[in-house]
Order: C-alpha cells, then structure tokens, then sequence
C-alpha cells in the first residue's frame, strides 16, 4: 500500500468513528440511548430475556490485545448503567477444553439466560460451543474461530454473529513493507500463532503471497509461538543459533510475538533488525513511533470486544431478531488500519491516549463488509 494511501485510509477511519462518537452524544442529547436508539432500527422484536448473565470467554488477560478486548465488554455493560463486575469472565488459557467446560457451566449455572461473546479458542471448538448454547436457549456471538462450514443463520436467533479480520491482505502488505526494508534480498522467518488458529493461518499466507514477488527472499523457518511473548522469545533464540546472520527480517503474527523476538535481538546485541507484527496494541504503536517495529496493524479489539458482547446482549434481550437481519449482519470483518511510524503519534493521540467512547447499539457501523469465503 502506497503512503498517500495508507494515510487516507488512516483519516477515513478516524473521521468514520469521530462520526459514530458524534452520533452518540447527539443521541444522548436528545435522551435517546440504548433501547430507544434501538427502536430507531425498525422496532423491538418480542423480548427473549429480560436480564441475562453477561459474559466474555477469552484466552488471559495479560496478553494486550484480551486485555483491550475485555475492556470493550466492560465498557459496553457500564453503558448500560452496570458496574463493569457486571461482566462474567471465563478465562481459558488457551485451552479449548476448558473454554467448552467454562461456558457448559454457566448455562447450567444461568439456566441458559446467558449473552456470551467468545473466542473459542481455536475453529473445531466454535461449533460445540455454538450448539451448547443454542440448545440451552442462550445467545451468542463469536469472534476470530470457526470453520467455514459453521454459520450463525444455521441456527435460528441463536448463534447471533460471527466477526473476524480479513487477515491474509494486511498481513501481505506488513510483509512488503518488511521485506522492501530487507531490500528484497535475504533470509526472513515467520512467528505465527496457535496452528489451528484462523488469523495465524491467513497471516503466515499473507506473508507467502507477498514473497512470490521477492525471488531473493528465502523463508528460513515459519514456526508457532502461540501468541506468546515468552514462547516467541525461545523460538526466536533457536531461529538465531540455527541461522546466524542469514536472518535479515522477522515477519510476526502478532505484537506480543514480537516483544518476544525484540528481547531474543536485545540479548545478541542486534538491534536494527526489521521487525512487522499485528494488532496495534499500545505498546506495539509505541514501538513503531520508535521505529522498533517497521508496522502494525490496528485491529480495534475495544471496539470488537464491546459490540460482539452488545450484539449477543441485545439479541438475548429482543432488541433484535438476528435471524431477520442480513448475512452480512451475521458474518462480518472487523476494522483494519496499518500503523507506520510515519502515523504512529497521530493513532497514539486519537485511539490509545484518549479511548473513543463508542455507541453500542451502531452494531455494524465500523464493520468492514461481509465475511468472504474461497
């Protein structure tokens, strides 16, 4: 992506959302928020419940990108006037076992009067969870994993969204910026994330795409690190005994990967390694400001945390009928923005040191189209 292009797309996105921000307060103006803003959108569908348990199942929040995940959901019950304890938890730890058992529980628990907004942890995981909740008469909407062949309009109200980032194109264009910095010539290994995991697979893909046309690159080694900093440390330390200097660029599937990989470089001396990772967390769009990391690529997880909890939320209430809403009401990409160090303090000022407030019954107004399958 050209620079005049990254940049306008940057300034399309921020005026979209500064648009979304004055819509809200204009809404709250006028006394109209939450459910009366909902009726705006054609009517209240019949109530299904009236106050049910709101939950988010994720994998820890230590990691930045849960952490700014988790804080949306919080955000989005303490619009609705509830302490953000209001909020259930269901930590997994990067077990989809445990994911499954967690939410199981609280059905039972609930007595299915429950709005859960999920990662399951990797896509074989998404259906069972999906038909646990159906059957016990919950809502809920997922984000990142599930297989193709899985859609919310299978299962009536139920299975309310599906939201995940269109991650190959993004992920292929970090990549010519990493290699373009190598210059076009050298070794380069790839950090990914959970194997099974959609977004690891399209990212390391997005890297391949953009290496068919660098004939000088070679990929040494594409490994997982797990989506983890201490992991992505010890894969990166074996990459540098193994290869040595032959290692010119490090393509990462994430920013906490790469902090791993910034320390491995730091305790052989090496600073001035081209690094690219994913997702834009505050400590990544700092790095880039300090030109650590050549690019990352700002996912809006706050947002995507707080709209898929107030998507499975408001459907669990009748605020809506998913199953009169439009597929691509149902599956939809989640935001993109690449963040260079030419954009860093600009994004830093308007997304990380003051946190829009967003209008959580606007459902899809960031959404960026319908998920599309090859």
């Amino acid at each position: 992506m050209k620079r005049e292009e990254t940049m306008s797309f940057i300034k399309k996105f921020i005026e979209q959302e500064t648009v979304n921000r004055r819509n809200f307060l204009l809404a709250s103006a006028y006394g109209v928020g939450g459910v009366a803003a909902s009726s705006m959108m054609g009517g209240m569908a019949q109530a299904a419940i009236s106050d049910p348990t709101v939950a988010w199942s994720y994998r820890n929040r230590t990691n930045p990108y849960w952490n700014e995940i988790v804080s949306g959901g919080e955000a989005f019950v303490e619009s609705l006037g509830k302490s953000k304890d209001f909020l259930t938890h269901l930590i997994n730890e990067g077990s989809s076992e445990k994911s499954l058992a967690d939410v199981k529980a609280l059905l039972s628990k609930t007595n299915g009067e429950l709005a859960l907004a999920i990662d399951t942890n990797d896509a074989p995981n998404c259906r069972p969870v999906v038909e646990a909740v159906a059957a016990a008469g919950g809502y809920v909407s997922t984000i990142w994993n599930k297989t193709d062949d899985l859609h919310p309009w299978d299962f009536g109200d139920h299975y309310v969204s599906h939201m995940t980032w269109s991650d190959e194109g993004p992920a292929e264009q970090t990549a010519r910026i990493l290699l373009d910095a190598m210059g076009g010539k050298g070794g380069v290994v790839h950090l990914g994330g959970i194997a099974s995991n959609n977004p690891a697979i399209e990212r390391l893909q997005g890297l391949k795409n953009a290496l068919k046309d660098y004939p000088d690159v070679e990929l040494l080694a594409a490994e997982p690190a797990d989506w983890d900093t201490q992991k992505a440390n010890q894969v990166m330390s074996a990459f540098l005994t193994r290869y040595g200097d032959e290692i010119k660029g490090v393509h990462c599937a994430n920013d906490t990967i790469a902090y791993g990989v910034l320390e491995a470089l730091r305790a052989e001396g090496i600073d001035d390694m081209p690094i690219v990772s994913y997702d834009g967390n505050p400590q990544a769009v700092q790095l880039v400001a300090e030109k650590k990391i050549l690019a990352t690529v700002f996912t809006n997880p706050h947002w995507g945390g707080g709209i898929t909890a107030a998507l499975a939320y408001h459907a669990a209430i009748g605020t809506f009928k998913p199953s009169e809403e439009p597929n691509a009401h149902r599956e939809f990409y989640g935001p993109a923005v690449f963040i260079t160090p030419e954009d860093a303090v600009e994004f830093q000022s308007n997304f990380i040191d003051s946190v829009p407030k967003y209008d959580w019954s606007d459902f899809w107004g960031p959404a960026n189209g319908q998920i599309m399958y090859k």
